[in-house]
């Protein structure tokens, strides 16, 4: 049975939680899951793709203190 979101730990890290939701992405787009076990996977990929959200965010964030809020472009 699923576990109940409460019983989510959050991911150890983005690549962590990355490779959780690509599991649960391929798990799904297989369809063999039953309709529970659908939507409690839906469920725990859109608390994922939060988690990553927030944490892009924050690099983003701190991106821009290290830059001076003045992105620069990188050189190739």
């Amino acid at each position: 049975m699923a576990k109940a979101p409460s019983e989510h730990k959050e991911p150890k890290n983005f690549e962590a939680a990355m490779a959780e939701l690509d599991a649960l992405v391929e798990k799904m787009e297989v369809g063999d899951l039953a309709l529970e076990e659908s939507l409690a996977a839906y469920q725990r990929g859109a608390e994922l793709l939060k988690y990553c959200e927030r944490v892009l965010a924050d690099a983003q964030q701190r991106v821009q203190v290290l830059e001076g809020d003045g992105l620069k472009e990188l050189k190739a």
